[in-house]
């Protein structure tokens, strides 16, 4: 898991991450505006919106960002009508992607991630190609830098008993992953602990990592960037495994 975690902490210490908080919530917006679309606006009836708005307390978004987005998805207040769309695709040294989209336009956003793709070394694949690699999770990152005075037994103990699946070290992190339905009550246990993720959302998590060094690191590296900053790119799963060192020459 060193390669994601690694990832998000290194871009977390450069400040990129505060820099696109606005960016996190037009993402959670979008997808707690479908999730109200599809099954009503009352979490506890509606477990996608339910799963939703726990990342977006995580992400401390304003309630009233949180109760808006839903009347919009609900058709109480009026609003820009999203699509969802998912495509795979393989990066640098052969890395498995999925990138999840919420868009207005699916041509104008197929072709936008296409060209990002093969910018960058990669290139879209058949549905189904690499989705079988990857299972649906909670992951919650820990710095260790952040939570100096929590071992990692009494951590271990705090979310296992709130429902977490596993907790492994990366070195640097502390990595919690959960099923879907207890990455609330896990994540919760972790702030009642005095502690803030780094990264906290329900995300595709790889089974296997492909380790890429040298030029398809880098590639790789700044593939995520530029897929990062697209307005429509909601998620971005991959099973990549870059060292720090390479990450931080990359974004360098």
């Amino acid at each position: 898991m060193s390669g994601h975690s690694k990832w998000h902490s290194i871009k977390h210490k450069k400040g990129a991450a505060d820099a696109k908080r606005g960016k996190i919530f037009t993402r959670l917006i979008k997808e707690l505006t479908i999730a109200a679309r599809a099954g009503g606006g009352d979490p506890d009836m509606n477990p996608r919106l339910r799963t939703i708005v726990a990342e977006a307390k995580a992400s401390n978004m304003p309630r009233e960002n949180i109760e808006r987005a839903i009347r919009r998805g609900t058709g109480q207040e009026p609003g820009v009508s999203y699509e969802e769309a998912q495509y795979e695709a393989y990066g640098p040294g052969g890395a498995a992607l999925i990138i999840d989209v919420l868009t207005d336009n699916k041509n104008r956003t197929a072709g936008e991630i296409r060209h990002l793709l093969e910018k960058h070394g990669g290139n879209l694949a058949a549905p189904n190609a690499v989705a079988w690699m990857f299972h649906k999770k909670g992951y919650i990152v820990i710095e260790k830098t952040k939570a100096p005075v929590i071992d990692e037994e009494k951590l271990m103990s705090a979310v296992l008993d709130a429902g977490a699946d596993d907790l492994q070290d990366d070195e640097d992190n502390w990595e919690v992953f959960t099923a879907p339905d207890a990455f609330a009550a896990v994540n919760d246990a972790v702030k009642q602990l005095g502690i803030e993720p780094a990264t906290a959302k329900v995300s595709m998590i790889p089974q296997n990592y492909v380790k890429l060094e040298g030029k398809p690191a880098q590639q790789m590296v700044k593939l995520m960037d530029a897929l990062d900053d697209h307005d429509d790119v909601q998620n971005i799963a991959s099973n990549f495994d870059i060292s720090e060192k390479e990450i931080e020459a990359s974004l360098a």
